[in-house]
């Protein structure tokens, strides 16, 4: 049997600490509405979706950011409070963490805000890819432990793992229609990150996504 080959980088050197924010980082940012009418067709984006490593260093407009944020794992059923991903027994387990220049913010679903966790820089700490850090934009997937404590221990991580898979798609998807740049990425120093997040002890890092405009978007190109 063949070995599968592994993708191998240059070890990002912005992984050994956080950075100083840029800006002020607001207590809570309030996100616009997503434009449910924006985008191409779903059979359209699934064509487009693809992963890439070089991303422009500008910042994306607020709007954008709603949408992208309503798109992983926003309210689509208010009645309800039904979301975009799905979550086993609706349990909500997984959080989603923003990391932006001027801060590490938590999307708060139900409020469409951000919450401000951590006013630092802390998107070189999101993995070890050398084109970490560089993106205006990076997306921490959180497991809150306490959350799954009633499901038999062998699903927590497995079902866990699949709503975080299932928001990494959307995001994917979202950046296919938005023609944005994305990279999902397992390749992460969970203890250094947790850290870097301020996580409490039932909170585990699984899973990062890089998102940000093409690196040729506006005639930079990012190694």
């Amino acid at each position: 049997m063949n070995e599968t080959p592994w993708l191998t980088y240059m070890p990002s050197h912005a992984t050994s600490a956080t950075r100083p924010a840029v800006g002020e980082a607001p207590a809570v940012i309030d996100l616009p509405a997503p434009d449910l009418r924006s985008g191409v067709p779903l059979m359209t984006a699934l064509s487009f979706r693809t992963s890439t490593r070089e991303f422009s260093p500008r910042a994306l407009s607020l709007a954008t950011l709603g949408e992208l944020l309503w798109a992983a794992d926003g309210i689509n059923r208010p009645l309800s409070g039904g979301r975009t991903a799905p979550s086993p027994h609706a349990l909500q387990e997984i959080d989603i963490y923003v990391a932006l220049p001027l801060g590490v913010y938590r999307y708060d679903s139900p409020k469409h805000q951000l919450v401000l966790k951590h006013a630092v820089d802390a998107r070189g700490m999101t993995g070890y890819q050398d084109f970490v850090g560089a993106a205006p934009l990076d997306l921490v997937y959180v497991v809150r432990g306490s959350r799954v404590l009633d499901m038999p221990a062998a699903q927590q991580a497995m079902f866990s793992a699949v709503t975080a898979g299932s928001i990494a798609q959307n995001v994917s998807l979202y950046c296919a229609s938005a023609g944005l740049a994305t990279v999902v990425r397992g390749w992460i120093n969970h203890r250094l990150l947790g850290d870097a997040l301020r996580l409490n002890e039932d909170e585990t890092p699984i899973l990062a996504q890089t998102v940000g405009l093409p690196a040729d978007a506006d005639g930079t190109h990012n190694k």
